[in-house]
């Protein structure tokens, strides 16, 4: 059976903070433990799931392949299969101010033992560094000086089974820095650890600390601030944008500074957290190590910054993990087919040398990755590792022929443009528009449009969301159908896969960079050598012919 572990076991402890500072707010230990509870009792009712409380120290491993899992208190959890997400804790070294806290969360014990373990087996270990702002009373925030920032409505839910549910949503709101912010801050940014010599490790380059915002951009004299509520059983507020690793004290004189938060009750204080983690070239496309058969990695010894992030490998890693155990091939979403490919093959093509933040722009594909086509792209991919059910499965394949019908029938039905309202002025040489021309029409939204169409045919009975769907396919059919010829060339690369154990030397042709490249990051297709940083079109050129004259040979072996 596989194996999932976190820098530190599985461990449900409860907080032991300090007392700190008179403004903390001891809620902040409840509201955790609350969390906790909800944690282990998920986890209780989960079949199929032993729960081990015990400090992961040293992987097992027989002839380059993992067997177990050693920990501190001697005991040995054997598996064929291993995932780690070691989250913030593998090494972890809190920064408050001057102050040096072992631990990958306050409160919360770090793994070091873990690190050693992944050198001693000829793994290359980095360090980085992330930030988080400190947590607000929202009895003590004044949001009536703040902007409010609503939620969606109607709200999208994550699964396409929510249906008809209702909620209490709770606005975020939008405030601002000021002068004052600006000069306590810049006064005191030597006590940063950050600045003051520290910390020397990389940090996220989109998600900077206030500290370095004010540095950064000496002409701002203020930065924006989302106040986000943490939930709707907690008063506790995040303050995004304010992540920091100043001293307690300098925190709070800064934070009371902000609009709104001129009374306010520090409940954690903001703090850096630097941990070691394994630069990604080390994994393959299913984040199975290539050094060790059987290990997995996910989340932030990746490289990888943010909860998104961290979820979307834990999801691959332990399905790759259980079917490695089945006999089964790895599960592997190539860069046209979901964000998590896209992640994925960056980590495994490019590595990391800073927190690594997934965002739409990285996407090159990224019209073919739209939220509405979600299912559509991988809804038959669930289905074959029975986490869709069979009835919705064929219900979703019946709404895609009833949409494609759809379409057909939109291209083929002619309005007239006397009943258009005020779109007939965008036709005044012709009698009659076709319901798909329409759709295409700059600057009109596609919910006026189907209420329009809806006026003259009664008849469509499409959800809403099906109906948005077939308007985009037929407003940018052209832009999807170039793109989609992009995709066909893509996988033309991607299909070529490259043998294990290729002799990146003996290649004739091949530039002594490319065989560095390509020995380091050990490509398994050809469209993945393309990707890797410093990579010609010449060097695929030659690294195709090559792969051509081995398909020949062996073919004539045969």
């Amino acid at each position: 059976m596989p194996v999932a572990i976190d820098a530190t076991g599985i461990q449900f402890r409860r907080l032991n903070l300090s007392s700190g500072p008179a403004v903390w707010s001891t809620r902040a230990q409840a509201d955790r433990i609350e969390y906790n509870d909800f944690v282990v009792k998920a986890c209780e009712e989960t079949s199929n799931l032993e729960i081990i409380e015990a400090t992961a120290s040293e992987l097992l491993v027989e002839n380059d392949k993992i067997v177990g899992v050693g920990c501190e208190d001697g005991q040995k959890i054997m598996a064929r299969a291993v995932v780690i997400a070691t989250g913030t804790f593998l090494g972890g070294l809190i920064h408050i101010g001057d102050k040096k806290i072992e631990g990958g969360r306050l409160g919360e014990d770090g793994a070091s033992a873990l690190s050693k373990s992944f050198r001693s087996l000829g793994f290359e270990v980095g360090r980085l560094k992330t930030g988080t702002p400190p947590r607000l009373d929202g009895k003590s925030v004044d949001l009536s000086k703040c902007e409010p920032q609503p939620g969606e409505d109607p709200i999208p839910f994550f699964s396409y089974r929510t249906k008809g549910r209702t909620l209490t949503q709770i606005s975020c709101h939008l405030t601002k820095t000021t002068a004052e912010t600006k000069r306590i801050i810049t006064e005191n940014m030597h006590r940063s650890p950050i600045f003051s010599g520290q910390i020397d490790s990389t940090g996220p380059r989109y998600c900077p600390s206030i500290e370095d915002k004010f540095f950064r951009f000496k002409d701002k004299e203020s930065h924006q601030l989302f106040l986000e509520p943490e939930g709707n059983g907690t008063d506790d507020i995040y303050p995004n944008g304010f992540s920091t690793a100043l001293p307690e004290d300098v925190q709070l004189e800064a934070i009371r500074t902000v609009i709104g938060l001129e009374e306010a009750i520090i409940t954690k204080p903001g703090y850096a957290v630097e941990y070691d983690y394994c630069p990604s070239f080390q994994i393959k496309p299913s984040l199975e190590t290539k050094r060790i058969a059987g290990l997995f990695f996910a989340g932030q010894i990746n490289g990888t910054s943010g909860y998104e992030e961290a979820a979307a490998q834990g999801l691959m890693a332990g399905l790759n993990a259980s079917l490695m155990v089945a006999g089964e091939k790895p599960l592997i979403l190539d860069r046209s087919e979901a964000y998590i490919g896209v992640m994925i093959d960056d980590l495994v093509t490019r590595s990391t040398t800073e927190p690594y933040r997934m965002f739409t722009s990285r996407a090159e594909y990224r019209l073919a990755l739209r939220e509405d086509n979600a299912r559509e792209r991988l809804f038959a991919i669930g289905h074959r590792y029975n986490l869709i059910p069979d009835e919705d499965y064929r219900e979703f394949a019946e709404s895609l022929k009833r949409r494609e019908l759809l379409i057909k029938k939109f291209e083929s039905t002619h309005l007239k443009v006397s009943e258009l309202g005020e779109l007939s002025s965008r036709f005044q040489r012709r009698d009659a528009v076709s319901m798909a021309h329409l759709f295409k029409l700059p600057g009109v939204d596609i919910n006026d449009l189907i209420a329009l169409i809806k006026k003259h045919d009664s008849e469509l009975s499409l959800e809403p969301e099906a109906l948005s769907q077939v308007a985009i396919k037929i407003r940018y059919e052209g832009y999807i159908a170039k793109q989609q010829r992009e995709i066909d060339k893509f996988k033309k690369q991607e299909s070529v896969l490259i043998p294990d154990g290729i002799s990146w030397s003996g290649i004739v042709g091949l530039k002594n960079e490319a065989v560095e490249k390509f020995s380091h990051f050990k490509p398994q297709s050809l469209g993945q050598a393309s990707r890797i940083e410093g990579i010609t079109p010449g060097d695929i050129s030659v690294l195709s012919v090559h792969l051509k004259r081995l398909r020949i040979e062996r073919a004539a072996q045969k």
